[in-house]
């Protein structure tokens, strides 16, 4: 049966503020920690991982291959998805998420810590791909389980606003990592940033990581995998149950393709933008980090806009117009960004990143866990976020890279990939149908029943 915003409710006592307090902050620690090891990366590879891990006499082919690394991550990421969906599923939240940010932290720390290609050669980019596969494993598992972490929590009436807290853990993520990249390229000369200093960036991913923890273990598991428990209603094997529902898998296609253009903006504008004013515009480094910087600040401050927005008008709604907005947004910011003034570079980047993608981020998490039931929810948001992830957004930096290259630094292919994406991303929202399910209701078997189906 479809699983509506409705379906999602807790059949036990309602927890308190100082329980709501902490679960919230424990999923913007959390997914805060994931997001900044997982784009410090992106930004590392168009401008550091390129020179030291994939030298080449083209800087093309460096750069391509500096960010088919960053892909990899993407390709790792519904492996982790299906792991860590299944304990999720069978063992709980929290544990998981526990596990999920120790993998983390220690994968970023590492990437600090390697050689580089005129030190050891090919084992440099070997190691530089291990460590990044982990990076992949662990954010697969993370976010759903801090989406779900808040949205199962949620009131009636809230639940994109509440889904829309672990979400902004990615604009503080990329605002910490394009702001220390950035801090630490100001503070040190280009040839000891480049030599040494960007290992600092990673290496901070430990205090993150112990603080998230510190947060993390406070945190009681979800009213709603706990009432399931009580039910016994887990699924046995979730990802074969996800499957053999109709209703689940069509949900499930349908939700990676309104993933699409997500995805696809996201990386545009806060990891492949860096890249392309630097070799593309020969802008300086430092106004193109910047200029995400200032994007992320925006994206924090109206992630939770938009997701009052949706509990108001609607999730589905609201996602379809941010994927149209995404889709013709190019049209307005590319012109922006080739003028090369590092002011209205950052204006065109506050535009897409700031203003107009957190109209899909917002609402994104409740929209997508109300797609399906409580047993193979976690299971199921996972599959639907990191598989689209493979094309939405770990390719993303790689195809545009190579459409700019046909186009011979034109951006018209680009913009058709963008409103391509944005005219199927919005279908599929649209074309998802979300079938209320019956309110809250006393009893045992009551709570029974309805644990089981959402």
């Amino acid at each position: 049966m479809p699983h509506s915003d409705e379906a999602i409710d807790a059949l036990t006592s309602p927890p308190n503020r100082k329980q709501i307090r902490a679960v919230l902050a424990s999923c913007v620690m959390g997914t805060t920690v994931e997001w900044y090891d997982f784009f410090l990366y992106g930004v590392a590879a168009g401008l550091i991982f390129n020179k030291q891990f994939f030298p080449s006499h083209d800087p093309a082919v460096s750069t391509m291959l500096a960010f088919a690394t960053f892909a990899l991550g993407f390709v790792a990421r519904p492996i982790g998805g299906l792991i860590f969906g299944h304990i999720g599923d069978k063992m709980g939240r929290k544990r998981t998420l526990v596990m999920t940010m120790l993998i983390m932290g220690v994968a970023t720390f590492l990437i600090g810590c390697l050689p580089t290609y005129d030190q050891v050669g090919l084992l440099a980019p070997a190691l530089l791909i291990v460590l990044r596969l982990l990076q992949g494993v662990a954010v697969g598992g993370e976010w759903g389980g801090a989406v779900l972490m808040s949205v199962e929590y949620a009131p009636r009436g809230k639940r994109a606003l509440y889904g829309s807290t672990p979400q902004a853990g990615l604009a503080v993520g990329l605002v910490l990592g394009t702001g220390v990249f950035a801090l630490a390229g100001a503070v040190m000369s280009d040839v000891a940033f480049t030599s040494w200093g960007w290992r600092i960036t990673f290496w901070l991913s430990l205090l993150l990581v112990i603080i998230g923890l510190i947060v993390r273990l406070k945190v009681m598991e979800t009213p709603a995998f706990r009432n399931m428990e009580q039910s016994e209603g887990k699924a046995k094997v979730p990802a074969k149950e996800l499957i053999a529902d109709p209703t689940s898998r069509r949900n499930l296609l349908l939700g990676m393709g309104a993933r699409w253009v997500e995805g696809v903006a996201f990386n545009a504008w806060a990891v492949f933008s860096i890249n392309y004013a630097t070799d593309t515009l020969g802008m300086e480094r430092q106004p193109a980090l910047l200029g995400v910087m200032a994007g992320a600040v925006v994206l924090l401050v109206l992630i939770p806009v938009s997701g009052m927005l949706a509990d108001l008008v609607g999730m589905r709604e609201v996602y379809a117009a941010g994927a149209v907005l995404a889709a013709v947004a190019p049209i307005v910011v590319f012109p922006m960004l080739h003028t090369g003034n590092a002011l209205v570079f950052g204006l065109g980047i506050v535009l897409a990143l700031g203003v107009l993608y957190p109209l899909m981020y917002g609402p994104e998490g409740a929209f997508f866990a109300g797609l399906f039931p409580v047993h193979v929810r976690y299971t199921g948001i996972s599959a639907v976020y990191q598989v689209s992830g493979i094309v939405a957004s770990g390719l993303t930096p790689m195809i545009l890279t190579w459409l700019l290259d046909r186009a011979d630094g034109g951006t018209g292919l680009l913009i058709g990939y963008f409103v391509v994406t944005g005219v199927v991303s919005a279908a599929c929202a649209l074309c998802i149908r979300s079938t209320p399910l019956p309110r809250r209701s006393g009893g045992r078997k009551a709570a029974a029943e309805t644990a089981s189906a959402v």
